[in-house]
């Protein structure tokens, strides 16, 4: 029988180890987990995961729409992406109902000569006088029709043109929706948001500060949070920018007709009041996961390690794919979930050699008979003729990672990407898979210490991956 001396000494050790360790594993868990706060009013099914956190109540998610989209792209959101957030409010180009859910007018906001006069505004005065009879049917764009390539192409488009005028206005109505919010999220009806991650990121901000956060872009010299990311604006900015805007509405207006994009106005006027924007990537993304390179970098920083908070150009049929998986994955597990698990559980599994009616979007080069048919090289003369000659070409360049076979056109791409299903098309893809498992491995190993790229980051947070399991490729 061991001495007593001896199994108090063990006691002791198992009982420091297990405290040292609950430290450093507290700092991977979300802390949304140890606090507790009453369940979301949305929150009706036991069975649904919601974040218990102190923030949710502090929070208004605007949702922005128009009526040629908002039937086919809105209802999805209220069975996933805010089925757990306490406050939201969906801004329109029409006052409607959609699934028992009131839908704003947030074009009231303005003015009266720019309503009349404006050519832009020519679709809202149909919908004004006329309803939905009579609309033309719009081209709803996701990532399942290949969106990737851009929003700022569709500017011949009548609800395009409108939805620039929305985002000003929209700074008015949510502040008179819910003036004592901390934060205003806002959306659009093709972006996913994580509603637990977003929680946790804003966490590390002072919400008392001027705070505009997003995804960047340029358009000239004015720097701007790209809308179908997702953005946030703190309360002191919103109220600032409100003031702003209605100080000088006319000059406002003029920028808004000569400009492409409503989140390029909204950007001067941040801009004018010297509110600089916080940049969000990689945890806001202008993408879906299925036209996602995983191995994108902006500003030195991957996007692979980190937490994602949102995804564009989200079908509504990938919206409940994402939110499922998300519901599983917090069920599961009590750390962040980052884009990592986002393409190692969800987006990989639907990969293989060969895959029939699926578009890769392999398109860096493209391998065709009138093209290629007297190039010297074999491989790249015949890959034209068939899937097995297309793959022969990929395997054969060491860079290329898939490919994709369409009648007669080879493509070939050193990214990967997921693409999504072309139903009752010729078209067939494939992945080069020890390639896309040394993608994946060599992304891993590039993960360092830190989880949100937040001004103000815990000694404990920061600690995370001193303490951090590898979990495998």
């Amino acid at each position: 029988m061991p001495h007593p001396a001896y199994l108090c000494r063990l006691i002791f050790c198992v009982l420091f180890s297990v405290s040292v360790l609950n430290i450093f594993t507290k700092a991977a868990s979300p802390s949304f987990f140890l606090r507790a706060t009453k369940p979301s009013a949305n929150q009706q099914d036991e069975d649904v995961f919601c974040p218990q956190s102190e923030l949710a109540d502090d929070v208004l998610v605007v949702l922005r729409t128009g009526a040629t989209e908002s039937l086919e792209k809105v209802p999805v959101h209220f069975r996933t992406t805010l089925r757990c957030v306490p406050h939201f409010v969906v801004h329109s180009d029409l006052d409607e109902e959609i699934d028992g859910h009131a839908v704003h007018d947030v074009l009231k906001g303005v003015s009266e000569q720019t309503r009349k006069e404006n050519e832009d505004f020519g679709l809202y005065r149909h919908l004004q006088e006329h309803g939905r009879r009579g609309l033309q049917e719009q081209h709803v764009i996701t990532s399942l029709s290949g969106s990737f390539k851009g929003d700022y192409l569709r500017t011949e488009n009548a609800g395009w043109q409108l939805d620039k005028w929305k985002f000003l206005p929209m700074i008015d109505e949510a502040l008179e929706t819910k003036p004592d919010a901390k934060w205003y999220i806002f959306i659009e009806a093709d972006t996913y948001l994580g509603w637990n991650n977003l929680l946790e990121y804003l966490s590390n901000f002072d919400d008392s500060k001027p705070y505009y956060i997003g995804k960047h872009l340029f358009i000239n010299d004015v720097e701007f949070a790209y809308g179908g990311a997702g953005f946030a604006l703190s309360n002191s900015a919103m109220r600032k920018v409100s003031e702003q805007r209605s100080a000088r509405l006319s000059d406002y207006e003029d920028f808004t007709k000569t400009h492409w994009v409503g989140d390029c106005a909204l950007g001067k006027v941040i801009e004018d009041i010297k509110v600089p924007l916080h940049r969000a990537f990689p945890h806001f993304q202008g993408d879906s996961p299925a036209t996602l390179n995983p191995a994108t970098t902006k500003m030195d920083r991957g996007l692979w390690c980190y937490p994602a908070i949102t995804y564009h150009h989200v079908s509504p049929a990938e919206i409940e794919e994402l939110w499922a998986f998300e519901q599983d994955w917090y069920k599961r597990h009590h750390v962040l979930l980052r884009h990592r698990d986002v393409f190692m559980e969800l987006v990989r599994p639907k990969i293989d050699a060969s895959l029939t009616a699926w578009d890769n979007m392999s398109a860096d080069k493209e391998y065709n008979a009138h093209d290629h048919s007297a190039v010297d090289n074999g491989l790249e003369r015949n890959a034209w003729k068939s899937f097995e000659h297309c793959r022969a070409l990929c395997d054969d360049q060491d860079d290329c990672i898939q490919f994709s076979f369409d009648g007669g056109s080879c493509g070939i791409s050193t990214a990967f990407r997921l693409g999504y299903a072309k139903s009752g098309e010729r078209v067939r893809s494939g992945w080069m898979l020890d390639r896309v498992e040394d993608l994946f491995r060599g992304l891993e190993d590039q993960c360092g210490m830190r989880d949100w790229f937040a001004p103000q980051e815990s000694a404990v947070e920061n600690s995370e991956l001193k303490m951090r399991r590898k979990r495998n490729v």
